[in-house]
């Protein structure tokens, strides 16, 4: 999930809403809403900018999930990225979460100043604040290089993840790396768990369209051993798409006809997804949170495009350039992809 925010920097509350709304898309969007992680620019805002957007996002799944579970018995998740600079205001935002209702945490331990130990901090602290609550939450690792404080340990360790996985509130991880560094967590998924399963999203979420193409082999290889193969390790039970915000059904199709390994469709989706994200490049380098607020804005979803200081901006003609690409996009999306799976777009209320 995106953060809504105003030119100042202020959280837009009422925007939040919207796009929380936009992104469920009655049932036919995101199964599950991951508020301040780094779509959410977690990194950018003060902790009660974090704190507050947890509260937004799950106070609206709330309210939208009696509709939807009426409807159809099936809701939304709200999980909310908890992780802040410092272990003290990170143990702060889980407890906070959990006092917010939300399904789940997801938490970056190697992103946190001080915390040299993430199986030590994992095991001790988060579980004394966890055992001290009468309402315990699953927790979720997320794997990123980009927000490690030591780029000299970008990655979780497999041994650190099997250690932390043995603790039952610890559920899975989101790996936002290369698909070599994904096939190490996934070859080692089944003996993460001793009990249960140890769910692995993908967070690098082009990857889907090289981890589940079917695979015929070399002179007559039958798929059938290829599904065996991959069968062997823990394959991927979901993908974490930033750009998603602006295009969720779009991106709810992929997933689908991804895991259905139907090529054709595969082909479609890619189109349209690689279409948007070639269109999010401006000439001094990528745009894809400036972008996303940006169409956001443009269909009238939100009434503020403002990314976070130290996010880059879209220039002025980086934004007129961006307008027409988005156009773009939404032809490129009608001609591959049929209804209902083109997002719909209402705007937000006044």
């Amino acid at each position: 999930m995106l953060t809504i925010l105003d030119e100042e920097g202020g959280l837009l509350e009422e925007d939040q809403r919207a796009l929380v709304r936009h992104v469920v898309q009655d049932g036919q969007g995101a199964d599950i809403l991951f508020s301040a992680g780094t779509t959410g620019e977690w990194d950018k805002v003060d902790n009660a900018t974090r704190q507050a957007v947890i509260r937004v996002c799950a106070e609206e799944v709330a309210k939208l999930n009696v509709a939807l579970r009426a409807a159809d018995g099936r809701g939304v998740e709200s999980w909310a990225g908890v992780t802040a600079p410092t272990a003290e205001d990170t143990l702060a935002n889980l407890e906070f979460a959990i006092d917010c209702g939300v399904d789940a945490a997801v938490l970056a331990p190697l992103s946190i100043r001080g915390v040299e130990d993430p199986v030590r901090f994992v095991l001790r602290d988060v579980a004394d604040l966890l055992d001290a609550r009468s309402r315990r939450i699953p927790v979720f690792l997320y794997d990123n290089a980009d927000i490690a404080i030591d780029p000299r340990v970008p990655h979780i360790r497999t041994k650190q993840v099997k250690a932390m996985s043995r603790l039952d509130f610890v559920r899975g991880i989101k790996v936002s790396a290369s698909n070599k560094v994904l096939g190490n967590y996934t070859r080692a998924a089944k003996s993460f768990k001793d009990r249960g399963e140890f769910a692995i999203y993908v967070g690098n979420a082009m990857l889907i369209f090289d981890i589940y193409r079917p695979y015929r082999g070399f002179l007559g290889v039958l798929q059938e051993h290829w599904d065996r193969w991959r069968r062997a390790g823990g394959m991927p039970v979901g993908v974490v798409s930033g750009p998603a915000n602006a295009l969720p059904r779009e991106w709810a199709w992929a997933w689908q006809v991804c895991r259905a390994g139907d090529e054709e469709r595969m082909d479609q989706a890619r189109r349209v997804v690689e279409g948007f994200r070639e269109r999010t490049v401006a000439a001094s380098g990528k745009r894809t949170l400036a972008c996303l607020k940006r169409a956001l804005w443009l269909e009238g979803v939100i009434s503020s495009a403002a990314v976070a200081a130290g996010t880059p901006a879209l220039t002025n003609v980086d934004a007129e350039r961006f307008d027409r690409a988005w156009d773009e996009v939404k032809a490129l999306a009608a001609r591959e992809i049929r209804a209902p799976w083109l997002t719909r777009f209402e705007q937000r209320s006044a």
